[in-house]
């Protein structure tokens, strides 16, 4: 087939993409396709209209590339590609919307509330920020609505801190998630399928630094992964049963990854749900892969079969 690889683009994830393309274009050469790469900008929409492509490959992370945006371009120009459609892509990077979504369908996930930008300008806002922290309790986190990679995250450890926290947050997005820190494991669950879904093993996230950001996500030794996770059987399979709900919830095709905190108590509460998880050598979708006895070539073979399924 002839299969086009979009990565890089202009969000602030363009070095992660660009790491996840480069080696998912090298394992479709590697199957035999005929391969083309596109680092996404303003001439994107011509040049896929020259090659001819049967399939694109989305290693978009971030705006546009996991909001539905390329999702939605690609669906006008009637080319197929990987990953869960506009709805569920528009849904899964919107932390706020999916998170109201979990709870109206009885998924376990944080409390939380949502600011905008607007709201701080136009109606006061900062002086609702103390109760709003009084009611979560200290720590708690403040992160962008809508960004990946755990960009603009910040844990406040007292009220004081909560100003700047939320002024940060604000520069990656102009609505923020005020959540209520969850002390537990934090665990990853990856799901592969359209009709019929496979569940891959457990990932278990230990960052040394104690947060799982940025630098603990992409830095060589930063973190320490166990796959699959270290709990005991009924946690796994409540955490797997969870992730399955999430995935339905909204809709997703060919594959998501659930992040989720399991508590003290062995609940598992979700964070977010990934559309277009990373394929780079320390990303989570291929680590569970892996432990699955699934090689990332087999494991890119696998989308491109399921996408081509969605559209057959």
């Amino acid at each position: 087939m002839r299969i086009g690889v979009l990565m890089g683009g202009r969000s602030l994830e363009r070095d992660i993409s660009l790491r996840s393309g480069r080696r998912v274009s090298r394992a479709l050469q590697e199957l035999g396709h005929d391969v083309v790469d596109f680092d996404v900008d303003e001439s994107l929409v011509p040049n896929l209209k020259k090659a001819r492509l049967d399939l694109v490959y989305i290693a978009l992370h971030g705006k546009f590339g996991e909001d539905g945006t390329v999702q939605e371009l690609l669906e006008i120009l009637g080319i197929p590609y990987t990953g869960p459609g506009v709805f569920s892509s528009a849904m899964g990077f919107n932390k706020a919307l999916s998170k109201e979504v979990f709870i109206r369908n009885g998924i376990p996930t944080p409390p939380f509330f949502v600011l905008s930008e607007a709201t701080f300008e136009e109606m006061g806002a900062l002086a609702a920020l103390s109760t709003a922290g009084e009611k979560l309790g200290y720590p708690l986190v403040v992160k962008p609505v809508a960004q990946g990679s755990a960009l603009g995250i910040r844990v406040v450890e007292k009220e004081a801190d909560l100003p700047e926290a939320v002024r940060s947050a604000l520069h990656y997005d102009d609505r923020i998630l005020l959540e209520k820190f969850v002390s537990g494991t934090e665990v990853a669950v990856s799901i592969l399928g359209n009709d019929e879904l496979e569940v891959l093993p457990i990932v278990e996230v230990v960052p040394r630094g104690g947060f799982f950001d940025f630098e603990s996500r992409y830095t060589l030794g930063a973190t320490d992964y166990y796959c699959p996770a270290r709990l005991p059987d009924e946690t796994a399979r409540r955490a797997t049963e969870v992730a399955l709900k999430a995935h339905r919830c909204l809709e997703c095709q060919n594959l998501s990854r659930v992040d989720m905190i399991v508590d003290e108590e062995g609940v598992p509460m979700v964070l977010e749900l990934n559309i277009s998880p990373g394929m780079t050598e320390s990303s989570l979708l291929p680590m569970a892969a892996e432990a699955a006895g699934i090689s990332f070539t087999r494991l890119v073979e696998r989308l491109v079969e399921l996408a081509m399924e969605k559209y057959a």
